[in-house]
C-alpha cells in the first residue's frame, strides 16, 4: 500500500498510460471523450489496488477534471471519509455514464447516506444526477445483502414515477434498478414484475421499454430457477 504518492506523480503515471486510439472506441459506447486519456477500467483498478485507499489523493484526482483520474478517485477514496458535501460536489460533475456508475457502485453505495441520496437525487432534474439516484439504487440492490425487503419495496413507487423520463441515461438506470431489485429474491421478484406490468400500461414509449425489458428478464427461466434455488437454500439453512 503506497500512501505517499502525490497527485502530480499519479497524474504523470496516468498520462504515460494514455491510449488516444481507445477514446474513439469508448465514445461509441456513450463514454464522454472530453478530457479522456483512454485508459481501461481494468488498468485503473490495478493502479488503484497498488495505490491503496487515500481520501486526500481522491479529492485531488477528482479536481483535475480528467476522466480517468476521476474514475481512479472513486476507486481509491475511503467511503467512511466521504461527506455529503463531497457527494453533492461530485454528482454535479458527472458527465459520463461510466464515471457516474463507477462512483455509485464503488464508493457512494458504501456510505451511510446512500439510501437517502437515492430518494433525493431521483427527484432532481439533471440527467446524470437522476441517473446517479437510480444507479445507486441498482448497486445497493446488488451489494447490500443484509437489507430487508421493506428497504427496497419503498422504492417501487419512485421507479414507477420516473419511468416516463425518456432521456437515455435515466431510463436505462430506472430499468437497471427495477431489474436488480427483482433479482434479489422471489418476493421482490413478484412485486417488481407487477410494478413493471403497471408501468407498461403508461402512455409512454420510455415506460413501455423499461417494463418490457424488465419483464423479459425477471420472468425468464434462468432467473426464476436461480431465485427458487436461493429460496430453497435459505429454507434449508433455517
Amino acid at each position: 500500500m503506497v500512501k505517499d504518492l502525490k497527485c502530480d506523480a499519479v497524474m504523470e503515471k496516468l498520462k504515460g498510460m494514455a491510449n488516444p486510439d481507445a477514446v474513439a472506441g469508448m465514445a461509441r459506447f456513450g463514454i464522454n471523450p472530453d478530457n479522456n486519456l483512454g485508459i481501461s477500467v481494468s488498468i485503473l483498478r490495478q493502479l488503484a489496488k497498488y495505490i491503496g485507499k487515500d481520501h486526500g489523493l481522491a479529492i485531488e484526482l477528482w479536481s483535475t477534471g480528467i476522466h480517468d483520474a476521476r474514475m481512479l478517485a472513486c476507486m481509491v477514496d475511503e467511503s467512511k471519509m466521504v461527506s455529503e458535501e463531497q457527494m453533492e460536489d461530485w454528482v454535479k460533475d458527472f458527465n459520463s455514464w461510466d464515471v457516474c456508475d463507477t462512483c455509485c457502485g464503488t464508493l457512494f453505495d458504501k456510505t451511510d447516506l446512500a439510501y437517502h441520496k437515492v430518494v433525493e437525487w431521483s427527484h432532481r432534474d439533471e440527467e446524470f444526477v437522476k441517473r446517479a439516484g437510480f444507479a445507486l439504487l441498482a448497486w445497493l440492490a446488488l451489494h447490500d445483502k443484509k437489507a430487508d425487503d421493506e428497504r427496497f419495496i419503498e422504492f417501487f413507487p419512485l421507479i414507477k414515477r420516473e419511468a416516463t423520463d425518456d432521456r437515455n441515461y435515466v431510463k436505462k438506470a430506472v430499468n437497471w434498478a427495477l431489474r436488480h431489485i427483482g433479482k434479489r429474491n422471489l418476493t421482490l421478484n413478484k412485486i417488481a414484475i407487477n410494478t413493471a406490468q403497471d408501468i407498461h400500461k403508461m402512455d409512454s414509449k420510455s415506460a413501455r421499454w423499461i417494463a418490457s425489458d424488465a419483464i423479459r428478464e425477471l420472468t425468464s427461466k434462468k432467473i426464476q430457477e436461480r431465485l427458487e434455488k436461493k429460496e430453497e437454500k435459505k429454507k434449508n439453512n433455517l
